[in-house]
């Protein structure tokens, strides 16, 4: 059989690089068609590559930490004898599909040559991403290199250069002042001790470190919290929620309902559903809502269901179930994990009561949902008050205090605890 090229997938719109962080398989080893070869990552999400073809991989193209450019050969399958090569074909991770990409595959690596130009002043490494960003925003290469690095070995990643941006040009405090005083010279020294265990993040922990002290430099956060009823809520899954399975296949969860209230409150107050660039305020068409879903590995991700809004309860049941289902077993493209304009984490999964929640950058607010309790409870009657046992949770709301008064924001969740205690029981799924 002729050699065929593997090479490195389309992952998304936004996607035009990935990292090879682990070689599967070694030169010479066999592959079965689909078999995963490498283990790619991108500044979101990991993924696996799988092979093309049944056969020998003849030979590597890149090492682990290699930055591979999308539609670029990463190694060669094929009988180490031949000598000849078929066309061109993409492995694209999970689908397990062949997709030419001939034509596009030209496009990119006309650009990379155009950015490969781009001289750096000190000498630092910058990924073609980043060197693609500074080209199209006008950043020169002094002012990259002022730049503090977040990643690996103090590379410039694609959030610093973002940023960057907005304070770029500006007379006030510099980027790197503001980074460094918030980081570098606050960090303490640590000394492990004896018989301390001493244990290297992975990737993923390290991106949501530092993507969590990003936000609260960029971010004046304030959390406002609700109580809420939501007993008519649990009754209705309740009574539901067995017939749902049997007839799906799949579990109803509180996650489409408390998605669904959150929507109906960012459209009586859109303020919320908004970005900050510099001293504009970007007003969100779409509401994108993110759901902070845990990993096995105790990491967290978010999965973004687009157009939540325009989802009745089935649709968000069924997305919900889906991207949860996927998250946890690493099947998750790029593209579904940005773009997200208001985001849910549910501490109440932990058993926690209640959290304070960090925003998750651009966007302005974020909403924790406690775990529900049994609790006595005041009620007024006509007859007067009487302590009823009633299903309690606490909403907490974390806002960007920079645009978000703490009117608007406490308002905010009050709406979304009124739509969950005025759940209707009658509904239908």
């Amino acid at each position: 059989m002729a050699d065929v090229e593997l090479l490195m997938p389309k992952m998304g719109e936004s996607v035009i690089e990935a990292t090879i962080i682990k070689w599967l398989k070694n030169e010479g080893d066999s592959v079965a068609m689909d078999e995963p070869v490498l283990e790619i990552a991108t500044d979101k999400v990991d993924s696996e590559i799988p092979s093309t073809a049944a056969g020998i991989l003849v030979k590597k193209l890149f090492k682990e930490g290699d930055i591979v450019q999308v539609g670029k050969a990463v190694a060669v399958i094929g009988n180490s004898a031949s000598g000849s090569k078929e066309s061109i074909v993409t492995a694209v991770p999970e689908k397990k599909q062949v997709i030419p990409v001939i034509t596009e595959v030209k496009t990119i690596q006309k650009t990379v040559s155009v950015i490969k130009h781009i001289p750096s002043v000190s000498g630092r490494f910058y990924s073609p991403l980043v060197r693609n960003i500074a080209m199209k925003e006008g950043v020169s290469s002094a002012e990259l290199d002022t730049i503090p690095g977040t990643g690996k070995d103090g590379r410039v990643t694609k959030q610093d250069i973002l940023s960057f941006l907005p304070q770029k040009g500006k007379g006030v405090t510099s980027y790197t002042s503001q980074v460094s005083n918030g980081t570098q010279h606050q960090q303490p020294v640590i000394r492990a001790g004896g018989g301390d265990e001493i244990i290297e993040m992975d990737r993923m922990r390290k991106l949501i470190a530092e993507h969590m002290v990003m936000s609260k430099h960029v971010s004046a956060h304030v959390t406002s919290f609700v109580e809420a009823d939501v007993t008519n809520l649990v009754l209705w899954r309740e009574r539901i929620k067995k017939d749902f399975e049997k007839k799906e296949g799949e579990k109803i969860t509180y996650t489409p309902l408390f998605i669904d209230a959150v929507c109906r409150a960012i459209r009586d107050f859109p303020m919320v559903n908004v970005s900050v660039d510099g001293s504009k305020i970007i007003i969100r068409k779409n509401i994108n809502i993110g759901m902070a879903t845990a990993l096995p590995s105790g990491n967290l991700i978010v999965p973004v269901i687009r157009n939540a809004d325009r989802m009745n309860l089935f649709g968000l049941t069924k997305a919900v179930n889906d991207f949860a289902g996927r998250a946890r077993t690493n099947k998750l493209m790029p593209d579904e994990i940005q773009g997200g304009t208001y985001t849910i984490s549910n501490v109440g999964t932990f058993g926690n009561v209640m959290g304070t929640p960090i925003i998750n950058q651009p966007q302005v607010a974020i909403l924790a949902l406690g775990a529900i309790k049994k609790k006595p409870v005041v009620i007024e009657t006509p007859d007067g008050d009487m302590i009823a046992i009633r299903h309690m949770m606490f909403l907490s709301h974390s806002y960007d205090h920079r645009v978000v008064d703490g009117a608007l924001g406490g308002q905010f969740v009050r709406r979304v605890a009124d739509y969950l205690e005025k759940f209707d029981t009658n509904t239908s799924l």
